[in-house]
């Protein structure tokens, strides 16, 4: 079990690179945390609903994700809500005191996660949430040193450089744990390092005098690494521009015109599923950015709205923020518009909550790009889809294959002046505007699909021998690439030693 000093210490990646490391080594190996906060979400093909940093660390070892991974997932609606998702499914939306007085009744639940797992693998990779030493869960923990407990664990302590006072973190966590959750923990290992290693040493020979445990290693930073974040809050804090989502080593590529296609990503309060512009940051057509402001989307030549957590809260925020007249005058000017999710409830013309399922706000105007209407109501939709796209529309050719996940609340329905673009094995979905530049879809991964990149380049006229490099193959790289840096850093030799592997 991988348990960290802290939230977002790299616990996520060290699991992802061990599998892969693990997965190399011959072994059948499967990721594991039993509670997961976070919007970025993914539907498995038996139609439950996980946490996407399983889902990585899955894709890492090579197997199919399935929600035994991730056996409690939240998904916050408020500062102090969420609603509460058990083996796939939703149970109810809980503020965070009533949840607090629930969850360990959801012991059985992990365990049952837990043992099928170790039934069907040969190794089990756990990773913790926050830290082991918040005193005050340790009476409700259902994520750390119960699980590791549970399943009889060694457990490997990271801390996090680059935060600075990783040594403090690692000794004062120490001492807060119990003596018997003191003894599971084998070894530290020390996270995002950047500098000369030399300059460290007294500091490592101090913790392991101090605690009597080894550093089992010290991680670099790695650089421009594509893999998927486990939510937003990696995302830059927004400031007075937008913020660009390029790694170092892509670069847009001009068009005729002097510019590479601008795609302009409305970057919500509760965006949910980030990653779905992961694609479209890999393909050298495009120059994309997230807008937090009306003044971001002025040059765009492409706008997307996202999904959301909450379509109503974040649709207020677009009409207050003076984003939705930005929108509705691109559009009206040529600019087409894309809405995935929340984002495609938001292009129609309202969306109605009569239930208070999403919001106690009743109905709330939409920006009428679309003829739509969305009600929503108790049923939640969870599942992969494959298809293709039907009919004429100015962005995307009929037969362009498209395939992702729905994760929505809320169902939609089309008026005379919208038709559905795409057609799956569930039935029709999405909605295209009369002039064919505004288009929603259900599907998240939507710009996963090779041929709707091409589409969108040939639209832009962009330069038909652009590289179209396939998101599964840069996927596949990042994994082999953390794995090499994990080896050259981690005492792996020592690892499947405490782990009781010869």
């Amino acid at each position: 079990m991988i348990q960290g000093t802290a939230s977002h210490a790299g616990k996520s990646l060290l699991v992802a690179g061990l599998a892969r490391i693990m997965a190399q080594d011959g072994f059948s190996v499967a990721p594991f945390k039993s509670q997961n906060m976070s919007l970025n979400s993914f539907a498995c093909a038996e139609g439950g609903e996980m946490g996407r940093a399983q889902v990585v660390q899955a894709e890492a070892a090579g197997v199919e994700p399935r929600v035994d991974m991730n056996p409690v997932l939240l998904k916050p609606t408020t500062e102090t809500g969420a609603q509460v998702v058990i083996q796939g499914r939703p149970v109810a939306t809980m503020t965070a005191q009533s949840y607090h007085d629930y969850k360990l009744g959801l012991l059985d639940a992990v365990s049952e996660s837990l043992e099928r797992l170790r039934r069907d693998f040969q190794v089990v990779v756990i990773e913790g949430a926050g830290s082991p030493a918040e005193v005050n869960f340790r009476g409700r923990d259902i994520a750390n040193m119960a699980v590791a407990e549970m399943a009889d664990a060694p457990v490997l302590l990271a801390g996090d450089i680059e935060r600075g006072g990783v040594f403090a973190s690692l000794v004062g966590t120490m001492e807060l744990l119990e003596d018997d959750e003191r003894g599971r923990v084998q070894g530290f290992v020390i996270n995002k390092f950047r500098g000369d290693r030399s300059i460290l040493e007294p500091g490592l020979d101090f913790l392991e005098a101090r605690c009597h445990l080894p550093v089992l290693g010290v991680v670099p930073y790695i650089r421009d690494l594509r893999i998927e974040e486990e939510d937003s809050v990696a995302l830059k804090p927004p400031g007075g521009a937008a913020d660009a989502l390029w790694p170092s080593d892509v670069r847009p590529v001009a068009r005729d015109n002097g510019h590479a296609v601008r795609i302009r990503v409305a970057r919500l309060p509760r965006l949910s599923n980030f990653t779905d512009f992961d694609a479209l940051k890999a393909c050298p057509g495009f120059d994309v950015e997230y807008a937090d402001h009306a003044a971001a989307l002025a040059d765009a030549d492409l706008i997307v709205i996202p999904g959301t957590k909450s379509t109503i809260a974040d649709l207020r925020f677009l009409w207050s923020s003076g984003m939705a007249a930005q929108i509705i005058r691109r559009a009206r000017a040529g600019v087409p518009v894309i809405g995935i999710c929340g984002g495609y409830q938001m292009l129609g013309k309202a969306v109605h909550d009569p239930e208070g399922i999403d919001s106690q706000a009743g109905t709330v105007k939409g920006l009428g790009l679309l003829d739509i209407e969305t009600v929503f109501g108790a049923r939640k939709d969870t599942r992969q889809a494959r298809g293709r796209v039907v009919g004429d529309n100015s962005l995307l050719a009929a037969g362009t294959l498209v395939e992702g996940y729905e994760i929505h609340m809320g169902q939609s329905s089309r008026g005379p002046g919208a038709r559905h673009f795409i057609e799956t094995e569930h039935g029709e979905d999405g909605a295209v505007s009369g002039d064919g530049l505004v288009l929603g879809s259900y599907l998240h991964g939507l710009f996963d699909s090779d041929e709707v990149l091409a589409g969108l380049l040939a639209h832009f006229g962009c330069p038909a021998e652009l590289p179209m490099i396939g998101r599964g193959l840069i996927k596949e790289h990042e994994y082999d690439r953390l794995a090499r840096e994990l080896r050259q850093a981690l005492d792996i030799e020592r690892v499947y030693e405490i782990m009781g592997i010869d």
